[in-house]
Order: C-alpha cells, then sequence, then structure tokens
C-alpha cells in the first residue's frame, strides 16, 4: 500500500497509464461551468458539463451539495469526477475564497470508495487551488489520507 503522489508535468485530461483512470477536479455548488480544468475538460468530451448541469438542475432530487461526487463515463477505461468542492465563485466583488476543504476532504474520501471499487488510479490537476483560492499545503494531506494511504494510485498533474 503505497502513500505517495505521483507528480508530472503534463495535461490532466490524458491521464497516463494503463486500466481504469479517473480524472477528479472540483466543482462550484451553483452549476456554474465555464473557467479553469473544465474548459479542458470540454475540449474533450461533452459529457462531463451536461452531466453536471443536469445534476445541478435536479438538485432537489438528488445528492448535489458540497463534498459529492459524479462519476461520468467518457470512455472505456476512463471516468470524470465532477466533486462540488467549492461555495460560490470567486468574482470581482467576492472576499475570500470558494474552496472549502471538508468538501474537498468529504468528496475524496467517496472517490477512494469508487476508486477501489473499480480498480482505478486517480488523475488530477491541483484540486481546490486553481479558481477556488485553495492552498495546496491543505490540500495535499487530504489527497494522502482519503487516496494514497488507502492504496490508490494518485497522479496530480502541473502544467
Amino acid at each position: 500500500m503505497g502513500a505517495e503522489i505521483t507528480y508530472v508535468r503534463g495535461d490532466a485530461t490524458a491521464p497516463q497509464g494503463a486500466g481504469v483512470r479517473i480524472i477528479a477536479h472540483g466543482c462550484n455548488d451553483l452549476g456554474g461551468w465555464g473557467k479553469g480544468f473544465v474548459l479542458a475538460l470540454s475540449r474533450r468530451w461533452p459529457e462531463p458539463e451536461a452531466a453536471y448541469r443536469a445534476w445541478h438542475r435536479g438538485r432537489a432530487g438528488n445528492d448535489f451539495a458540497l463534498g459529492a461526487v459524479q462519476l461520468v463515463e467518457v470512455g472505456r477505461y476512463l471516468r470524470v469526477a465532477n466533486i462540488v468542492t467549492q461555495r460560490g465563485m470567486r468574482t470581482a466583488r467576492s472576499s475570500g475564497v470558494p474552496v472549502r476543504y471538508e468538501a474537498i476532504d468529504a468528496g475524496l474520501a467517496t472517490l477512494g470508495d469508487h476508486a477501489l471499487r473499480l480498480g482505478a488510479s486517480v488523475h488530477m490537476p491541483r484540486i481546490g487551488c486553481g479558481l477556488a483560492g485553495g492552498n495546496w499545503t491543505r490540500v495535499e494531506p487530504l489527497v494522502v489520507s482519503r487516496l494514497a494511504e488507502r492504496g490508490v494510485a494518485v497522479t496530480v498533474y502541473d502544467r
């Protein structure tokens, strides 16, 4: 059981390795999809955005909330995990950051369950640390405890 994260330079939408791979990323709780890493996802596949928007639209009758995870199949061995990790979005008038570390923690725990069930590796940018304003020194230990220490291979992609 490894507890290491592999860091590489590259594109998280083109995950390295064989077998089932899950591309994980954070989403906001407003139904907004249009800035940051999601643009790279949408350039490759329409399904993650469509699924996220439908999930948000139907939130009165489903599990859409901070910390929730939606797995979207985009290929035979490839999934995208839409994880609701931020409250709202950063705007010119907003103060503070939208990232919610407890939502990242809960989402990664659920993602770990999915990855173990599927025998999958997890691939991600520095989740929660782009537009959401998070700090990797707070996120990295969550990735280690919720994924790597449970035996899930994790690759983090830096551009």
